[in-house]
């Protein structure tokens, strides 16, 4: 497959340009005439449940890490009505889908649990208790106010 029709995501993943699917509508805002009569607006499908291009382990990565950006079947679908160009919307869905679905197939490190030191302890006590001295210092004594 040409280089052209393929979009990389990362070193080990690319979708065929033929697996996206478009929708486009008006976009709304200023822009006058132009804005009501073109279909500036472009929305970005996207099948992750169905693609063929997918294996088993990197679809169920996407479908859980993408969960909040899917519809029912599992459609991804990325709108943009940035610019009033739709050939330039387009090329902005594409650059936000291969960033989305990179992000979302990065593998995260593995959190180590970590204790503060005994003298990051201290520190942080001593600043605590320079603040309640400095906050007390600016109370007014009103016993001999009298």
């Amino acid at each position: 497959m040409d280089a052209e029709n393929l979009i990389w995501i990362n070193d080990s993943l690319s979708i065929p340009r033929a697996e996206l699917g478009w929708r486009f509508d008006t976009s709304g805002g200023p822009g006058g005439q132009h804005a009501n009569r073109s279909a500036t607006r472009v929305t970005l499908l996207f099948d992750v449940a169905h693609s063929p291009s997918l294996d088993a382990e990197t679809r169920a990565r996407l479908l859980q890490r993408l969960q909040a950006r899917l519809d029912r079947q599992g459609v991804l679908q990325i709108s943009v009505q940035d610019s009033r160009s739709q050939q330039q919307n387009r090329e902005t869905a594409v650059a936000r889908f291969q960033t989305l679905l990179g992000a979302a197939l990065a593998r995260r490190k593995k959190r180590r649990p970590t204790r503060p030191s005994q003298a990051a302890q201290e520190r942080r006590l001593a600043h605590k208790k320079n603040r309640g001295r400095r906050k007390q210092e600016r109370r007014r004594d009103y016993s001999n106010d009298n």
